[in-house]
């Protein structure tokens, strides 16, 4: 799966154990959550095995292609516990990363160790992946801002307990004007209501009712939120297509062993051409994608910025790949598939949403095509 030269041995072991936790350790608590419901316990335990200290250590910044190995590796086992473990890292990260102390000393080993949830603000009604177009408004209350608007589409929301918001601090100004705040769930003025969409995930629109925040809140300078943003998506961004990545090799991998033991027309489905090389073509895409991932998350831990073509190369090829290969096998299976409970139903709906979020596929093409444009000129 992971395998590679470009790998370390400590690299193959973080992946190997990321798997094998997710199919023993994490599986068990993801069927006694409920569905749509932040899972506690499960965040828990993911901080009790030191995962989440890989996302947001103490001190420094997380490595791309560990976050990469962890998401691959859990999302083969168990996606639930890959969710959790990304909507952490995304909410928490730019806490970690430009919180003032007194901020990032309270909320950091809590997150870490799976204590207190995080979720990451930005979505609204009418701000989606063009983040630049935010709404919510910030305006200045004494030495610190009253927050004003709606959220939607938040991870986490409205259970965490602490939001990573990005809000509107100067009028006019795009993304110059855009500022990010940590802010508790217990604020006054916030409220919030659980959304229900295809995978049962926890997700949530988030009421801003003159929420005050105080200049301590604020992560990072200014009117420079979206820049926090970005730099947050820099790191997350490959690690969606190492999520594609492994939801895709677990469908393979179900659909490989379900092929050379049933039998059609008096041979096994192996033996049936038209079925073998689908599946040879869905192997190479998957090993492709992971490659591709895996050469985004290394530029970025060589210090390359921003790391915008080589991310959006990964999770376009990725999400589109792991899309292609869960559709695959479902045809494979047949209508056993398609029962409730059965590990392709289940990826089935997993799979559509990451070919939205963080940027959709559409956004993805866009900043491929830009970056190639400006190479030329």
């Amino acid at each position: 799966m992971a395998e590679g030269s470009h790998l370390s041995a400590a690299q193959r072991e973080l992946f190997e154990r990321a798997r094998r936790l997710g199919h023993e350790t994490y599986a068990p608590l993801a069927r006694e959550g409920e569905p749509g419901r932040v899972n506690r316990a499960l965040l828990r335990a993911l901080g009790e095995e030191g995962l989440l200290a890989h996302v947001l250590p103490a001190e420094g910044e997380g490595s791309a292609v560990e976050l990469c190995l962890l998401r691959e590796g859990l999302a083969h086992g168990c996606t639930e516990a890959e969710t959790a473990l990304a909507l952490q890292g995304l909410g928490g990260y730019p806490i970690l990363r430009r919180a003032r102390p007194p901020v990032r000393d309270v909320w950091i080993p809590r997150l870490a160790a799976g204590e207190a949830v995080a979720a990451f603000a930005l979505s609204e009604p009418d701000a989606g992946s063009d983040a630049a177009a935010l709404s919510l408004a910030a305006e200045p209350d004494g030495d610190g801002f009253r927050l004003t608007g709606t959220k939607t589409w938040i991870s986490n929301a409205p259970e965490a307990n602490v939001y990573t918001v990005f809000a509107r601090t100067t009028e006019g100004a795009g993304s110059r004007g855009v500022t990010a705040f940590a802010v508790p769930r217990e604020s006054d003025g916030l409220s919030g209501e659980a959304l229900h969409l295809l995978a049962p995930h926890p997700i949530g629109r988030l009421e801003f009712d003159g929420v005050v925040v105080g200049p301590e809140q604020m992560l990072g300078e200014l009117d420079h939120g979206f820049a926090v943003a970005m730099e947050t998506l820099d790191l997350f961004r490959p690690s969606v297509g190492a999520f594609a990545v492994g939801m895709a090799q677990a469908a393979l991998d179900a659909a490989v062993a379900h092929v050379t033991r049933r039998r059609a027309f008096g041979r096994t489905l192996a033996e049936l051409q038209g079925v073998s090389h689908q599946l040879a073509d869905v192997a190479t895409r998957v090993q492709a994608a992971r490659l591709l991932v895996h050469h985004a998350a290394t530029a970025y831990d060589g210090g390359v910025r921003p790391v915008r073509r080589e991310a959006a190369m990964a999770k376009l090829f990725a999400t589109e790949t792991a899309q292609q290969a869960v559709d695959v096998a479902v045809q494979v299976h047949g209508a056993r598939a398609l029962e409730h409970g059965h590990l392709l139903e289940h990826l089935y709906r997993e799979v559509r949403a990451p070919r939205i979020y963080e940027g959709a596929s559409e956004v993805q093409r866009e900043i491929i095509a830009r970056e190639l444009f400006k190479e030329t000129a």
